[in-house]
């Protein structure tokens, strides 16, 4: 399945919802842990990790 909108973050730890306020799906709280990008289960947004940042495995 092809990722539907790619989002660049700074933070390992992000959040979604859809984007679609009622039409979207329920909020879900995603960890990358060390990977540097992660898929929505239920919509399949990407979020990639932005150059620069740390994951979690090199911010401590």
């Amino acid at each position: 399945m092809q990722p539907v909108e790619r989002i660049d973050v700074e933070d390992v730890k992000v959040v979604c919802d859809g984007g679609g306020g009622a039409l979207g799906h329920p909020r879900v709280y995603l960890n990358m842990g060390e990977a540097r990008e992660i898929d929505c289960p239920y919509c399949g947004r990407r979020f990639v990790l932005k150059g620069g940042a740390k994951a979690a495995a090199g911010s401590h």
